[in-house]
């Protein structure tokens, strides 16, 4: 029974799936040497709700006052372990980044391999990826979102786990500025195709290729999970859309 004496600030619980299983592993040692050594310079703060992933309603960052300038924004969802988004920041340091991510361990290790090549454009955030999008950032404040080989929740019963999925076009054109632009690639045909016909939906978006896929992005580095796929034969596709202006 609900405690009637409970303030109205309680945190909720979910009432929709996550795209992820959060794994309490332990980090190794040289991780948490990473985490305690650069959590202060990369990690962003952020305030709870319902979980430890959550993000508060209410809480969003001024990405200027975080980075010090006004600059052109990336954001990257489900950034792993780093690469991609670390070398995008050591090739672009006129732009700043941020990397969404659940897991510490990945965390760790993209902050030890930025400090390694001198990154500082680069911010992390330990958080489920749509409150992200749809409280954190500022509206309009993105100039890209990469969502690159998220999980694909494979099995049919967990295909509502999936991130691109009903719902996630608004929280990704809340973030974007108009004419921003979200970069996708999966090498899972089927969920390659739920991401098409999911884009093809979405008012706020049109889709910034001819034919039937996009070609690969350039900025996208190699990563374990593209050479996975490549090694199995599955094909990898990209595809990427426009956030269409708002209307007044």
């Amino acid at each position: 029974m609900p405690d009637p004496d409970a303030p109205e600030s309680a945190p909720r619980f979910r009432d929709k799936p996550v795209s992820f299983v959060r794994r309490s592993g332990r980090m190794s040692d040289g991780q948490e040497r990473a985490w305690e050594d650069h959590s202060g310079t990369y990690l962003l703060e952020v305030e709870r709700d319902a979980a430890a992933t959550s993000i508060r309603p209410g809480s969003t960052i001024d990405p200027v006052a975080e980075f010090g300038r006004a600059s052109a924004l990336i954001v990257e969802i489900g950034s792993g372990q780093g690469h991609a988004i670390v070398r995008a920041a050591a090739h672009a340091p006129e732009t700043d980044f941020i990397a969404v991510e659940v897991f510490r361990a990945g965390l760790a290790r993209t902050m030890l391999d930025a400090d390694r090549a001198g990154v500082r454009n680069l911010r992390l955030v330990e958080a489920n990826a749509p409150e992200v999008l749809e409280h954190l950032l500022p509206e309009a404040s993105v100039d890209e979102v990469w969502i690159f080989f998220p999980d694909p929740w494979h099995k049919n019963k967990h295909n509502k786990r999936r991130l691109v999925a009903d719902g996630f076009p608004e929280l990704a054109a809340r973030a974007l500025r108009d004419g921003g632009v979200l970069r996708l690639a999966t090498d899972w045909e089927d969920y390659a195709r739920q991401m098409r016909d999911v884009l093809a939906d979405a008012a706020d978006f049109e889709p910034a290729f001819e034919g039937e896929w996009a070609d690969r992005f350039d900025g996208r580095v190699m990563t374990a999970f593209e050479r996975k796929g490549i090694a199995k034969g599955r094909d990898i596709r990209d595809l990427t859309y426009r956030r269409r202006p708002r209307t007044a």
